[in-house]
Order: C-alpha cells, then sequence, then structure tokens
C-alpha cells in the first residue's frame, strides 16, 4: 500500500462505525428513524447514539418505554405504513419479549432490529446470551452478524434495501475494536461470506464475536506450521452455504466456532449441512468449539472458561491436523 492510499485510511472503533452507518441512514432517507430504549438522552447502552438526539430530534431519535412488544410493534406498524424504522433492543435476551411480533410475521416488512448480543462483559445471565442461531431458524427473517469495523459501518446500509425484517447481532466485545476503513468502500456484500484469512491445512468456521478469536487461534497455529482458513459467515440467514463448502473442499478439516450453546446452535446446522454435501471430502472428523452449557456465570475466570478462546480453537484444529 501507498503511504498516501495509508494515510487516506480512516481509523474507526466498531461503535463509531454502527454510529456512522445510522448517521447516513437518517441524512439520505427521511422516512428513516431510530427508537429504543435509552437511545436518546442516555445515548444508548453501549454509547453508539450517543449525539444523535442533539443532532436529529425527538421525531427522529425516539426514547421508548421498557416495553420490547411495543417497540418492535410500533415499528413494525410503521415499516408497514412506510417508513423505514430502525429499532434498538438494548440486548438480545429482551427480544424474547418480542418473540411474537418478529416471527409470526406474514408480510414483506422493511424493518431492522439492532440488537447486543454475547457474553464477555462480565455481567452473567441475564445478559450474556447468544441468540442469533435461534432466530436463524425462522423462514423470512435476514441475520446479520458483523464482526468487522467495515461490516459493521457498511451492513446496515444494505439492510435498509432488504423489503424484509433484518436482525443485526452486534457482539458486545468488538464495540471498542479498531480498524481501518478504506474511504473507496461504500457498501459491503450482505449475502455471502467472506474469507478473512487464506490456509490450506483447516478451516476455521466463525461469525461475529467468534471471528476475532478464530483469528486468533489462526496464529497460533501458524507458529506450529499449521495455516488455517478462516471464513467469516457474517449472514446466519441465508446461510452461504457454497462459501462453506468450498472452504471446507479445499482444506478438508473444519472446526466451527460457536459462542452460543452446543444443543440446537447454528454450529450443528452447519455441521449437518458439510456431512450431507461434503462428506466424502472430508480427511478428519466435523469438530466444533461452542459456549458451555450451562448459564453464564459472573466470575470472570468461570466466564473465560464458559466461552469460546483461541488456545481451545487451536487445540482443536492441531488434533484434526496432527492426530496422535
Amino acid at each position: 500500500m501507498s503511504d498516501a492510499a495509508a494515510s487516506s485510511r480512516l481509523r474507526l472503533t466498531y461503535r463509531e462505525a454502527c454510529k456512522q452507518a445510522l448517521r447516513q441512514a437518517l441524512i439520505e432517507d427521511p422516512r428513516v428513524f431510530l427508537m429504543g430504549e435509552d437511545i436518546g438522552r442516555y445515548g444508548g447502552c453501549y454509547a453508539v447514539t450517543k449525539g444523535m438526539l442533539e443532532e436529529f430530534g425527538e421525531e427522529r431519535v425516539r426514547d421508548t418505554p421498557l416495553a420490547e412488544s411495543a417497540i418492535v410493534g410500533a415499528g413494525i406498524g410503521a415499516a408497514m405504513v412506510g417508513m423505514r424504522p430502525i429499532v434498538e433492543v438494548m440486548t438480545c435476551n429482551f427480544s424474547l419479549l418480542a418473540l411474537d411480533q418478529i416471527v409470526n410475521g406474514q408480510f414483506a416488512v422493511p424493518l431492522i432490529i439492532r440488537m447486543a448480543t454475547g457474553g464477555g462483559r462480565r455481567v452473567a445471565a441475564q445478559h450474556s446470551h447468544s441468540l442469533e442461531g435461534w432466530f436463524a431458524h425462522i423462514p423470512g427473517l435476514r441475520i446479520l452478524t458483523p464482526a468487522t469495523v467495515e461490516d459493521a459501518r457498511f451492513m446496515l446500509l444494505g439492510a435498509l434495501r432488504d423489503p424484509n425484517p433484518v436482525l443485526i447481532f452486534e457482539h458486545v466485545m468488538l464495540y471498542n475494536i479498531e480498524d481501518d476503513l478504506d474511504p473507496g468502500v461504500r457498501a459491503v456484500d450482505i449475502d455471502r461470506a467472506k474469507i478473512r484469512r487464506a490456509g490450506r491445512d483447516i478451516s476455521l468456521i466463525a461469525y461475529g464475536g467468534g471471528l476475532p478469536k478464530a483469528l486468533g487461534a489462526a496464529a497460533l497455529l501458524s507458529k506450529q506450521g499449521i495455516e488455517a482458513e478462516v471464513l467469516d459467515l457474517r449472514v446466519l440467514r441465508p446461510l452461504d452455504t457454497a462459501a462453506i463448502l468450498e472452504s471446507v473442499s479445499r482444506t478438508r478439516r473444519c472446526v466451527i466456532v460457536d459462542e452460543a450453546w452446543r444443543s440446537g446452535s447454528i454450529s450443528a446446522e452447519i455441521g449437518m449441512r458439510i456431512a450431507e454435501s461434503a462428506f466424502f471430502e472430508l480427511d478428519a472428523p466435523l469438530r466444533r468449539v461452542c459456549g458451555r452449557e450451562v448459564p453464564m456465570p459472573y466470575a470472570a475466570h468461570l466466564e473465560d472458561a464458559c466461552l469460546p478462546q483461541p488456545e481451545g480453537i487451536a487445540e482443536a484444529a492441531r488434533e484434526l491436523v496432527s492426530p496422535s
């Protein structure tokens, strides 16, 4: 990269990238408005909407009561009459209070629901769920899991063009990460997975907060002569099955990283699709590294033990590449 190109890149946090996406949406389309708990005067639980009430006013940045079913229901109604609401549900476990509104639609509704997901913030079981796999079970929904600053900046804008409901899961441990944003990028693909690191020996398939851990595991493996390919799913529904099968057919081994509970997880669906369509391409059994099957504990060392970590992912991969 030339010095000029490097200097033109803008360094952002994931949080600021989310904020810029929301600002662009509000500026470019008068039908767009935001609504959710504490998003206005407080600036959002994760400070994504801080300052936006002052910039855009109460008509377009709407604080709501603590009533998720009412928030999502109002968003659905507004979308049905031509508005483009972006609803924030503070944490994904609160979305269960609006499950009937989210799940039981029969019409195209251009509604976006943003919600924080995942563990790592020492808040114990109540706000550490990873429920994106639950929603990926539901026809008619698009499930996005931006894991990079670039995707955080541009996935929402792509979602605004979708006539169907889009749920965007933002992992809580990504808000403070930083990266350079290429000013030449104006859009990202919200249909396709993306290879974040090329490799020949094994595929590490991850999404959301699992992506930096999979990349960390790949770095550990590289020191031992094992080159892991890291595939960022980015979209959980519809799954980019073709990209998954292409990667696994190329490396012939696979570890799926999923912070959610193992039973009934999206990792189980991915593993079954590989087994159905690429079984004879495999040189080793499929392996998953998932969250422990327990409610999330509060103590830091116990929380770490319950979540996938780079060392555990690397160990699972080593066992497949170099079985004892």
